[in-house]
């Protein structure tokens, strides 16, 4: 009896543990909801003038005490309203983020996959040494390779084009490696009793490899968009036109005269990547603990 309420009490510690960790975490997200449904006036009386604009060429700083607030005082959808009709300079940022992310996103996941068919269907000396390579690649940090990615970009002319960021993304070694471990678990058995039914290469990869890969392909594909998504580096170096710049670049470049908006441009630039999660938590979970183990 001791020991079951023992066991109790520790569940019952840890479940206490994980819940304020969970709200510690949400609550920057919860925090910025709630604010982008504030008047402007609101705003800056709860949380100072932001002193020191670009033109003054001074620190930013909040002159007085902030009071942080989770319910407004009046519901509005003013900050709404002038992101989405009254600066249109926003919505070119979130279609410049749309423009980069989703091709890279799309062929970088096609492309892994065909690759990865090709390591696991075919191995070889060359093709291990070629995966080993792309295991080098994929630990190494984004910024060791920012240097030779500008160095060609600019030998092939793609500077300050989309160009310079989509063709490296799409070439991208991390879901290759994911998919090719996975594709790797699936057992001959499949392959030998599809080939005896007379199914070609093309059909053994959509009709078997593909399906049971489903979990890690959604996994993939989740994961590339959201770092794309949030890239910051890569444009900075890439496009000298700013107007090419995706949203998440904007967001950290918005005057302090504009922090209302700022909560609701950042409420838009999360639903992309909170609805992708919604849709695909279980997939994205199951592709990532079970690797594409098949069930059964």
């Amino acid at each position: 009896m001791d020991k079951r309420k023992k066991e109790k009490t520790l569940n019952t510690i840890v479940f206490i543990f994980a819940v304020a960790a969970a709200l510690l975490f949400i609550m920057p997200t919860i925090f910025t909801v709630v604010n982008s449904f504030m008047t402007t006036s609101e705003i800056k009386a709860n949380y100072g003038t932001l002193i020191g604009s670009a033109s003054e060429k001074k620190d930013t700083f909040v002159s007085k005490n902030v009071n942080l607030k989770f319910i407004p005082d009046k519901v509005t959808f003013s900050q709404y309203e002038g992101v989405l009709f009254r600066s249109p300079d926003y919505l070119l940022k979130f279609w410049n983020s749309v423009l980069l992310t989703v091709p890279i996103t799309l062929f970088q996941v096609v492309i892994a996959v065909l690759s990865s068919y090709g390591f696991s269907r075919h191995p070889s000396k060359p093709k291990a040494i070629i995966f080993f390579v792309y295991v080098i690649l994929m630990i190494m940090p984004y910024q060791v390779t920012l240097v030779p990615n500008y160095l060609v970009a600019d030998k092939f002319g793609l500077l300050d084009t989309r160009w310079s960021i989509i063709l490296p993304g799409i070439f991208s070694p991390f879901s290759v490696y994911l998919i090719s471990k996975v594709m790797r678990r699936i057992p001959i058995s499949y392959v030998e009793a599809a080939k005896l039914d007379g199914a070609s290469e093309f059909q053994i990869l959509t009709k078997i490899f593909v399906p049971l890969c489903k979990s890690a392909i959604i996994s993939v594909t989740m994961l590339v968009f959201i770092d794309y998504w949030n890239m910051v580096e890569q444009p900075l170096i890439m496009l000298k036109d700013t107007t090419m710049h995706p949203l998440s670049v904007f967001l950290s470049q918005i005057n302090t005269g504009d922090i209302g908006l700022a909560f609701a441009v950042g409420v838009v630039y999360m639903v992309p990547t909170v609805l992708m999660f919604l849709y695909g938590e279980d997939d994205l979970v199951e592709g990532i603990t079970y690797a594409g183990g098949i069930k059964g």
